[in-house]
Formats: C-alpha cells, sequence, structure tokens
C-alpha cells in the first residue's frame, strides 16, 4: 500500500501533457513491433480470411501481448537473465511448433479446394484447437517474447516510475487495435480467396515463412 501511495503521489506531480506523452510513445513503439508480420500475424491473417472464431482470436492475442508487455515493462524480464535454460527450451519448442506448422501449410498447398470449402462451409472449425493454436503461436514463439516482453519492457522499464502505467496503456492498445484490425479486415478479403490459386499462393508464402523462422531460432546468434 505505501508503494502504491509514493507510484500515486509522483504521477500527480506530473501534468497532463507530462502523461499523455508515454501513452502515444508506448503506442507507436508497440505498434512498430507488433505489425512486423510474423507467424502470429500469419495465423491471425489466415483466420480472418476463412472468418474462423474472430473474436477468439483478437482477443486471445491481444490479452496475451498486453500480459506479456505488463511483466516485461515491470521488470520480470530479468528472470530470463537468471534461468537461461528457459530460454532454450522455449527456442526448441517454438521451432518444433513452427516447423510442422509450415509443413501443414505445404501440406495445404496441393489441396487447395479444401480450404475454398471452408469458406463456403457454415461449419467452423473447434475453438478449442484454435485457442491451442493461438497459445503456440504466441507462448512458443521466442520472437513474441523479444517484442513485448524484452524490447518493449525495456524500453518501457527505462522510463520513470510514474510513466511505467501510461507507457504500457499505450503499448497495450496498439496490440488491441492492432489484433482486432487485422483479424476483422481480412475477413473482408474473403471474397478474394475463392479462387484455390490464391489460397495456394498464401500457403506457399506461410509455409516459407514458418520454416524460416523455425530454422533462424535454432541458429545461434553468437
Amino acid at each position: 500500500m505505501l508503494s502504491f501511495n509514493v507510484i500515486y503521489i509522483k504521477v500527480s506531480t506530473y501534468s497532463m501533457h507530462e502523461l499523455i506523452t508515454p501513452v502515444i510513445e508506448g503506442f507507436f513503439v508497440g505498434a512498430g513491433l507488433i505489425m512486423a508480420i510474423g507467424a502470429q500475424n500469419a495465423f491471425l491473417l489466415k483466420q480472418g480470411l476463412k472468418k474462423e472464431h474472430l473474436f477468439l482470436c483478437a482477443i486471445t492475442c491481444s490479452i496475451s501481448d498486453a500480459f506479456l508487455i505488463v511483466l516485461g515493462v515491470t521488470g520480470i524480464a530479468e528472470l530470463f537473465d537468471e534461468l537461461p535454460k528457459i530460454a532454450d527450451y522455449m527456442r526448441w519448442g517454438g521451432a518444433l511448433f513452427l516447423f510442422c506448422y509450415g509443413l501443414r501449410s505445404f501440406y495445404q498447398v496441393f489441396h487447395p479446394h479444401v480450404m475454398v470449402a471452408d469458406l463456403e462451409s457454415k461449419t467452423k472449425g473447434s475453438k478449442l484447437a484454435t485457442f491451442i493454436a493461438l497459445l503456440g503461436f504466441t507462448f512458443l514463439n521466442p520472437h513474441t517474447y523479444i517484442d513485448t516482453f524484452l524490447l518493449l519492457g525495456t524500453v518501457g522499464g527505462e522510463r520513470p516510475d510514474p510513466e511505467h502505467i501510461p507507457f504500457m496503456i499505450g503499448a497495450v492498445s496498439a496490440s488491441f487495435c492492432w489484433f482486432f484490425s487485422l483479424t476483422y479486415g481480412a475477413s473482408k478479403l474473403s471474397p478474394l480467396f475463392r479462387n484455390p490459386r490464391a489460397w495456394q499462393i498464401l500457403d506457399t508464402l506461410m509455409g516459407f515463412m514458418m520454416i524460416g523462422i523455425a530454422i533462424s531460432l535454432l541458429i545461434p546468434n553468437d
């Protein structure tokens, strides 16, 4: 309670302009990192095109990002320095997950009519399977941790204590705006993907992207 009162007193000494600045910075730094095309965004794009569980996809990724951003800014990222084995397990697990998904994408290149049929079908895939896949793309992909947990955490953590919460609000807002815009925006492109060739191109690109990211995770940074 004492620490909360101290933070409140420090925040109260800031003007509205001084508090809005970290919100804006958090939003644009967060948007710049989150909008990069990666495994998670590619999966959301595909779910949007299929119009499957749009709200579940957007809210799961948004809340997951918010969780990691808060942990990063509050300094929990330092645990990775003390427990390096965790990072190794995540790296190998993420590489395996992305490699398997990449192979699945290449398989679908040769079965594009299945994807077209999915668009026209009123039956959607399992919510549980989609939720598990979302968690995999978020928490088994070290790139997600680098962007939200480490980079955003470092930038936000270096600001004065009273600016931590405004910075996090900005960064979390960017996540919600991006994931909902991507998911629901992609759903508007569904008519273009009634052509099997469009699915073949998308799945080919996704296959190379997933396997490329998987390989990059296994290459030492030294």
